[in-house]
């Protein structure tokens, strides 16, 4: 069976993200791979451990530097990668159509992801590239299990839990939840230098959105404390909510 894992390059998550003429000033920020996507990873290289998977692929989207997230996947113990070259101001719909491309001349058996990019926190590419492929969408997975053709994976639900089991070839996203990523040993990080990773043009797709500028929301102004009897607070948190906060009542 085959594995293709999509896999996303994000800012560090203890980064501060500074902001420059509506832009994000990315200098000196480190970039790693999608905590989500990473959970991905370590769920594909466990279903090849566990010799249920053949091969484990990795797939991105975006400009060269990239590959720093393929390799770094590598490491951890997939065995080839492809880099999709694409923009990377492309929208979730441009994205899904380049990745979409790509895994049909693969043709894998699962298709893994975080269901979640930490950048953008959109949760739209698995679900398009579910739709564009035709196959079946399982979210937010917690414990997945293959036979038989199909896949059997628990995921969250309001208030619970739902188990859902589909039939191969489909997409899976993963929450952080169903397991912990191992990190790159020195041995890996060396083997992960010869493996290889094809690099391919991104199929042609517009964008749907265009983004006019990112900015910071506003700084939160000073609250009241009020310290007196029910009475007399309760008198003065209603004066302070009309006439300062100007709350409308219906």
């Amino acid at each position: 069976m085959k594995v293709l894992v999509c896999v996303k390059q994000t800012f560090d998550t203890e980064a501060k993200i500074e902001l420059k003429d509506g832009k994000i000033a990315d200098a000196g920020i480190n970039l790693i791979i999608n905590p989500y996507d990473e959970v991905a990873v370590e769920g594909g290289i466990q279903l090849k451990e566990g010799k249920i998977a053949d091969e484990v692929v990795i797939l991105s989207a975006g400009a060269d530097k990239a590959m720093d997230a393929i390799r770094t996947a590598l490491a951890m113990g997939a065995d080839r990668g492809i880099l999709v070259k694409q923009d990377s101001n492309a929208d979730e719909y441009a994205r899904a159509i380049a990745l979409a491309a790509a895994i049909k001349s693969e043709n894998p058996d699962l298709i893994l992801a975080g269901h979640v990019a930490a950048d953008d926190g959109s949760s739209q590419i698995p679900t398009r590239l579910a739709e564009i492929l035709g196959v079946p969408h399982v979210n937010v997975i917690t414990k997945l299990e293959i036979a038989g053709g199909k896949a059997t994976a628990t995921s969250e639900a309001d208030g619970g839990t739902q188990v859902t089991e589909v039939s191969l070839p489909a997409v899976v996203s993963s929450q952080v939840s169903w397991n912990e990523p191992r990190y790159p040993s020195m041995k890996g990080i060396m083997q992960a230098k010869k493996k290889p990773v094809a690099t391919v043009d991104a199929a042609a797709a517009d964008n749907k959105v265009k983004i006019l500028e990112y900015s910071l929301p506003p700084a939160k102004t000073a609250g009241i404390k009020i310290e007196e009897d029910p009475d007399v607070a309760a008198a003065k948190l209603g004066d302070w909510m009309l006439n300062s906060v100007k709350v409308e009542v219906k």
